[in-house]
């Protein structure tokens, strides 16, 4: 790759697990000084570049270590060994009001944190009104965050990120606790730092929306990268891999017990006719084939386009 905004190169990261802690002087000296722990190895020689200019998914199941890898990106976490480059001015969104301070106001908050995040007062000023517009809190703003719901935590959170106009923006899971406008604006704003040639890594479960705004992804499981590709190819793998899916022959895939297999689709006019001319808006027939090798009683199908 000519041009990586972010160079992850052989990242291992542990951490122990304790079975047995000391919590006192008393239990440390029976023990001889000695608790018992297993490490457990959270990214296991983790390699890979991301493009500069693109919005880049890490995927996998809970544990696999997504998580620990933004952290040590965002400098949170020290890898145990390896190293990660970011060239670029860095924002990063790990958590539900981080760098937040309950006791105060929206307002007050949008300043520390924008100071926490390198931005100056005069640059926080002069951006305010868009920042809290842009989170839809400005009834609210002048209010303690601690009575903040979720939702207004993590969209002004998330909105002051963005306004540092950073060159790497770091997001994980926090999208999931907006609302549809404020995803659908959050979706908008990732199209427009691409166009900027800006760099997003986000990490989420939400597999349609991998689909649709990421470029590239890697997908990790047991914190070892297993692929690495454009997004859509490494969504349609983890997908047919939680499914336990089999390869079909001739193209595609088949998961799930087997009592009914669905042989072929067609789409179709309204009529059931030629769907070659059909135009936006106009009604569409989805016409499943399927053989049933037993008796299934009220069977439901479903078709995703």
């Amino acid at each position: 790759m000519s041009d990586p905004a972010i160079v992850v190169d052989r990242v291992s990261k542990s951490f122990r697990v304790y079975q047995e802690r000391n919590q006192s002087i008393k239990a440390a000296v029976l023990r001889r000084g000695r608790s018992r722990y297993t490490d457990f190895r959270a990214l296991d020689d983790v390699s890979f570049e991301i493009p500069r200019g693109s919005t880049f998914g890490l995927m996998g199941r809970n544990g696999s270590g997504k998580s620990t890898l933004l952290k040590c990106m965002a400098r949170i976490l020290n890898p145990d060994s390896g190293s990660i480059v970011m060239d670029g001015r860095v924002a990063a969104m790990l958590e539900v009001g981080s760098g937040f301070h309950p006791e105060l106001s929206g307002r007050e908050n949008v300043y520390l944190n924008g100071a926490i995040l390198g931005m100056r007062k005069d640059e926080i000023d002069a951006k305010f009104d868009r920042i809290v517009d842009f989170s839809g809190v400005g009834d609210f703003i002048d209010q303690p965050v601690k009575n903040y719901s979720s939702g207004m935590y993590v969209r002004l959170g998330f909105s002051v990120s963005i306004h540092v106009e950073p060159d790497i923006l770091l997001v994980d899971e926090v999208l999931a606790v907006g609302d549809m406008d404020f995803q659908e604006k959050c979706m908008e704003k990732f199209a427009q730092f691409r166009d900027q040639g800006r760099t997003v890594v986000v990490v989420s479960h939400g597999l349609e929306q991998m689909r649709s705004f990421c470029d590239h992804a890697a997908w990790l499981e047991h914190g070892v990268v297993r692929d690495v590709g454009p997004a859509r190819r490494i969504v349609d793998e983890y997908a047919d891999s939680s499914h336990a899916a089999k390869p079909v022959e001739g193209g595609g895939s088949r998961f799930g017990s087997g009592e009914v297999q669905v042989e072929r689709i067609e789409l179709l006019a309204a009529d059931g006719g030629d769907p070659d001319g059909l135009r936006t808006g106009d009604g569409m027939l989805a016409r499943v084939h399927y053989r049933a090798n037993e008796t299934i009683e009220r069977p439901v199908l479903g078709v995703s386009i």
